[in-house]
């Protein structure tokens, strides 16, 4: 009997010994506890930065919840340059000529229609003297790789037609089917985009089309103005075509982001939200959509200003922030780029465009058309000598055409992994 409780009592020690080695194994140590508060204080502190107060928000159909700020409350002005910037609401100079008031108006006339708008219209408008922006949420900080990264691309996105070894360029992880000129002195381009919604095979890749503004070299030193529309699920949480910008000056080092990610942008209108649905999009061998997007610079105050379609003045980005593109850009770009992670040791299977290849056409084929340059005399007008570039035809390509009332176009993309894209 004595013998059967001592044996029970250094059985029922063991055991307490093991529970007691397993809390230790299973409960957070100081250090770990102490870096999961910092996380969520860094979190928290990023989210009050990027939400500001609203005046209004709205729930769209899409999830996104879009907070009407007010004009001067954007998160453009909390870098220190921009302290007591007077806000420039409409451009001393636009290349289409005569600026008119429409350009900045806050509503439509009645009786104007418009093919693509943006999903949170359907839910309701930002009332004047605010601007709509997309609200970040602490998941979206999540899926960043830090903090810090949120909203920023990573370095060597920008497509090198000339100088670039393709293999070197294929192995940055970045793919490209792009028109560009490079032969003078630009300050603006202008393009209509179609629009469509890309598959993407990883969460961690994306799929774009847009207008690249370029100054300075390709090395540390890059000045870039970009516009147009994206499916980035690592950015966005979801598969939506979005309409984006993003700018740097020190080729995406320490500065610019993504849409109003960061202080830069000056918004001015209160139609058209950043990083928002665009909607409708095109379907394959039927209804086709697109948007027209115009980036220029005001010789005057040198701001390079942005506008959608042919009603809305966006905003500009202050001549300040940028060291080449304060004077001029020296190259334009359009086009597609995708990430290509090659997760599973082959091609990804992320589409560009439309996923079809240029020779598929319209209705088919994704395309840009009355493609232009503002020149150093701030003229709009066709370009001269468009070249065309492509890591990998097999898997996105390109084409351009001149002709009719789509003036210089060009169709591009693809499906990536293909028979002859392994």
């Amino acid at each position: 009997m004595a013998m059967e409780m001592q044996s029970g009592g250094k059985m029922m020690g063991f055991l307490v010994i093991l529970l007691v080695l397993f809390i230790e194994m299973a409960a957070p140590t100081s250090a770990s506890r102490n870096s999961f508060s910092t996380q969520i204080l860094e979190v928290q502190n990023q989210l009050k930065l990027l939400n500001k107060p609203a005046v209004k928000s709205i729930k769209s159909p899409d999830g996104d919840i879009i907070d009407c700020i007010k004009l001067s409350h954007q998160p453009a002005f909390d870098h220190p340059m921009l302290k007591n910037h007077k806000i420039q609401m409409t451009p001393n100079f636009h290349p289409e000529g005569v600026f008119g008031e429409n350009k900045v108006a806050s509503k439509m006339k009645p009786g104007s229609s418009r093919n693509v708008t943006q999903m949170w219209h359907l839910n309701g408008r930002c009332p004047e003297g605010t601007i709509p922006i997309r609200r970040t949420r602490k998941d979206d900080l999540l899926r960043a790789s830090s903090i810090k990264a949120f909203g920023k691309k990573r370095h060597k996105t920008i497509p090198q037609p000339k100088s670039a070894d393709p293999d070197l360029i294929t192995q940055s992880g970045h793919q490209h089917a792009i028109a560009y000129v490079d032969e003078e002195k630009y300050c603006g381009a202008k393009a209509t985009i179609n629009v469509w919604e890309p598959k993407i095979q990883q969460p961690n890749e994306f799929s774009l089309s847009q207008i690249w503004i370029l100054g300075g070299s390709f090395g540390e030193d890059l000045n870039s103005i970009e516009a147009g529309w994206q499916v980035s699920p690592d950015l966005y949480g979801d598969n939506h075509t979005r309409l984006f910008t993003y700018w740097t000056s020190d080729a995406y080092q320490a500065t610019g982001c993504y849409n109003l990610l960061c202080s830069g942008f000056i918004q001015i209108n209160n139609e058209i939200a950043m990083g928002a649905s665009i909607y409708p999009v095109s379907s394959y061998h039927d209804s086709q959509y697109d948007i027209s997007l115009l980036v220029w610079k005001d010789p005057k105050e040198g701001n390079w200003w942005l506008q959608f379609g042919n009603s809305y003045v966006l905003g500009y980005w202050p001549a300040f922030l940028f060291s080449y593109l304060s004077d001029s850009a020296s190259m334009i770009e359009w086009g597609g780029e995708v990430v290509n992670s090659e997760s599973d040791g082959q091609h990804t299977s992320t589409q560009m465009g439309s996923g079809h290849f240029p020779k598929e056409g319209f209705g088919k084929s994704s395309y840009f058309k009355n493609i232009q340059i503002v020149d150093g005399s701030n003229n709009l007008r066709v370009p001269k000598d468009i070249a065309t570039f492509t890591e990998q035809s097999n898997c996105y390509d390109v084409q351009t055409g001149k002709g009719g009332n789509w003036g210089s176009y060009f169709y591009y993309g693809g499906p990536g992994r293909n028979a002859n894209c392994p």
